[in-house]
């Protein structure tokens, strides 16, 4: 069974896995993490399909280091 992005709690340590989607949990997550000027861009939502992160974690960071 795969991950529910809109309802399941999302951690630093939540896997990625193929049925990822840009939520607002997501969203809600990210903003927590990297502050309220988080913004999904084109380039970060690709960057993240590519599967490079592996757990929202490398995606909070990555989103940290290039911003």
């Amino acid at each position: 069974m795969s991950f529910d992005w809109h309802a399941g709690p999302i951690t630093r340590t939540t896997p990625l896995d193929s049925n990822y989607r840009n939520t607002q949990k997501v969203r809600q997550f990210l903003v927590r993490e990297c502050g309220a000027g988080f913004k999904f861009d084109r380039a970060f939502m690709s960057w993240i399909k590519s599967g490079a992160p592996s757990t929202m974690g490398d995606v909070a960071d990555e989103w940290l280091r290039t911003h």
